[in-house]
C-alpha cells in the first residue's frame, strides 16, 4: 500500500514538471516584451573642403571634433549611438572610388564614450563627399526588428558629389521602406543649392534641417536632436490657420503644422478649463533664403481681441529656426459655477517679419510647427501671466508707483518755490 502510494505521488509530481516546462504560466505569458532601445547614428562629412577654417576661427572638422566630444558625453543612457563617416579614407581622384569612400566608425550600440572619442579623434578632412551611399549604409547600420526610434543625423559642408545617386531620391526611399527612420541634416555652409538639397533629405523622412555657423550651435541642435530620439515620437497634424479667429480651427493637445507666408497672420483656437494652464510654442523655419532681421510672434487673445499674453523672438540670420512661447494659466471657479466650469476659447495668433529679396518665391509659405498643451494650473502664478502682461505688471506697477511719488514731489517743490518767491 505505501509503495502504491509513493509511486502514485512520485506520478503525479512528474506530470506537474511537464505540465510546468510545457504550458508557461499566466504570469510568465503576460510578461511585457523588452522594449528596444532609440538608435541613432551620427554621420559627419570628412571630405577635403572640412579643413576651411570659417568656424569660430577654427577648421570646420576642429568644430565637429569639439561639438561630438560634448554630445558624447550628453547621450543618454538608453539611446545606442553609432557613428558613421563619408569621405574620410582616400584622398584620390578616381570618382568610383571616392563615391563608396564610407564606413562605420562606431557600431550602434550601448556607448563607450572613451573609445567613441578616440575613433572620432583620428579623423582628418580628405576626400569626396559621397551623401546617398553615407545615408543608405546608416540605413543598413540602424535596422532592426522593432518600432524603436531611429534617427540619422547628418552634419555637412558641402552637397553630394556622387550623382545620379541623388541623395534626396535615396531619403525618399528610405522613406518608403516604412522603418520609422528620420533624417536631421546640419549645414556648415549657408550656400542656397546646400540648403536645398539638405532641406529635400530631412523632409523626405519627416525630419529637420538647421544652418549652424558655430561650435555651441552645432554641439546644442546634435544634442537636442540625439534626446529627441529618446523622447516618444510624436507625428505632427497638418492643420490650416485662418485669418481670423472666428474661423480658426479648434486645436486639442499636440503639436501642429502649418505654412506662413512672409508677414502672414495665421489664427487657431483651445479651449481652457479654469484650474488648467495653456502651454503653447511656435518654431518658424526658413526654407529658403531671406534677409536678416527677422522675427516671430506668438499671442494668446480673448474672443474681444484683449490680448492675454505674448511671446516674441528676433534673430539675425545666424540660424534657420526661430522659436518663442507663452503660458496661460486660469484660475479655479468657487462656488455654484464650479460643478459645471465653462471652457474659455483662446485664440492663438502666429506672426512672422520674415523678408526676402525680390528673386526668391514666396509661396508655398515656410513651414512653421505649433505645440499645444494643457496642464494643471499652478497654485502661484508668480512666474506665469498675471493681469494678461505677464511679469511685466511688476514693472507697470513700480512706474506708476514710481510716477505718483514724482508728482507728490514736484508739486510739494513748486508750492514750496512759489511760496518763496512770494515771501522776497
Amino acid at each position: 500500500m505505501i509503495t502504491r502510494k509513493r509511486l502514485s505521488t512520485g506520478a503525479c509530481a512528474l506530470l506537474a514538471v511537464l505540465a510546468v516546462g510545457l504550458f508557461p504560466t499566466g504570469a510568465a505569458a503576460d510578461e511585457p516584451v523588452a522594449k528596444e532601445s532609440p538608435k541613432v547614428e551620427l554621420v559627419l562629412d570628412v571630405s577635403g573642403s572640412m579643413r576651411a577654417r570659417d568656424i569660430d576661427g577654427q577648421s570646420r572638422m576642429s568644430a565637429a571634433k569639439q561639438a561630438f566630444n560634448e554630445v558624447l558625453d550628453a547621450v543618454p543612457e538608453e539611446v545606442e549611438l553609432g557613428i558613421r563617416t563619408l569621405g574620410a579614407n582616400y584622398p584620390g581622384q578616381d570618382r568610383k572610388t571616392g563615391c563608396k569612400d564610407t564606413r562605420q566608425l562606431y557600431p550602434v550600440g550601448p556607448l563607450d564614450r572613451t573609445e567613441a572619442k578616440t575613433a572620432v579623434a583620428t579623423l582628418a578632412p580628405t576626400g569626396w563627399t559621397p551623401i546617398g551611399p553615407a545615408l543608405l549604409g546608416a540605413a543598413e547600420d540602424l535596422k532592426g526588428d522593432g518600432n524603436a526610434t531611429r534617427r540619422i543625423v547628418l552634419i555637412t559642408d558641402g552637397e553630394d558629389t556622387c550623382a545620379p545617386l541623388d541623395p534626396c531620391e535615396v531619403a525618399r526611399d528610405i522613406a518608403a521602406r516604412g522603418i520609422h527612420l528620420t533624417i536631421d541634416t546640419l549645414g556648415l555652409v549657408p550656400n542656397a543649392k546646400i540648403r536645398q538639397q539638405l532641406t529635400c533629405i530631412a523632409e523626405a523622412t519627416g525630419g529637420t534641417y538647421t544652418s549652424v555657423r558655430h561650435t555651441d550651435e552645432l554641439s546644442k541642435r546634435v544634442r537636442q536632436l540625439v534626446d529627441r530620439a529618446a523622447d516618444p515620437v510624436v507625428t505632427p497634424v497638418a492643420t490650416e490657420g485662418t485669418a481670423r479667429c472666428a474661423d480658426a480651427p479648434t486645436l486639442k493637445p499636440g503639436v501642429y503644422t502649418d505654412r506662413e507666408t512672409f508677414g502672414q497672420h495665421r489664427w487657431y483656437r483651445v479651449d481652457v478649463l479654469p484650474g488648467q494652464e495653456l502651454r503653447a510654442s511656435v518654431s518658424v523655419s526658413a526654407d529658403r533664403a531671406v534677409n536678416d532681421d527677422y522675427g516671430v510672434l506668438l499671442r494668446a487673445v480673448t474672443l474681444r481681441g484683449r490680448e492675454i499674453v505674448r511671446g516674441s523672438e528676433a534673430g539675425d540670420g545666424r540660424t534657420d529656426v526661430i522659436s518663442t512661447g507663452l503660458r496661460y494659466p486660469r484660475r479655479e471657479v468657487d462656488g455654484a459655477d464650479a460643478d459645471k466650469p465653462a471652457a474659455e476659447t483662446v485664440c492663438l495668433q502666429i506672426s512672422n517679419s520674415f523678408s526676402a529679396p525680390p528673386s526668391v518665391k514666396t509661396t508655398p509659405g515656410m513651414p512653421i510647427e505649433l505645440a499645444v498643451d494643457i496642464v494643471d494650473a499652478p497654485d502661484e502664478a508668480s512666474d506665469v501671466a498675471a493681469f494678461g502682461l505677464g511679469r511685466g505688471w511688476w514693472l507697470l506697477g513700480v512706474l506708476v508707483l514710481a510716477g505718483f511719488v514724482g508728482g507728490l514731489l514736484w508739486g510739494w517743490l513748486s508750492r514750496w518755490r512759489v511760496a518763496v518767491w512770494r515771501t522776497n
